[in-house]
């Protein structure tokens, strides 16, 4: 994963609302919920959850799949992973010495 597509799928997780709904189809597992299910959880306007839906999906951290007329979301919960695995990848590995630091001058 590229410091670009971390902070794509973070930045979308940054949202209050797009948290809320990651949290919830999290919770659903993997069957996922439907538009109106994840509507009537979270009690949030039918076009500010499709606002907020598209954004998730652009950054691939929802999946969606049409039923009929029913649109099924699904967490990928390989994309969360790979963010969680992205943040801790260098974990406790130190830090190398930055140029210009009051160290350097001693």
């Amino acid at each position: 994963m590229t410091l670009d597509e971390a902070a794509d799928k973070l930045a979308q997780l940054g949202n209050r609302a797009r948290l809320e709904i990651m949290r919830l189809l999290i919770k659903a597992g993997p069957d996922g919920l439907s538009v109106g299910e994840i509507q009537a959880h979270l009690g949030m306007p039918a076009s500010t959850l499709a606002f907020h839906l598209r954004g998730l999906v652009a950054a691939h951290l929802v999946t969606q799949t049409k039923d009929g007329r029913t649109v099924l979301c699904r967490p990928c919960f390989e994309a969360v992973t790979d963010v969680i695995a992205f943040l801790r990848q260098e974990c406790c590995t130190g830090l190398p010495a930055a140029a210009g630091t009051a160290r350097d001058a001693a």
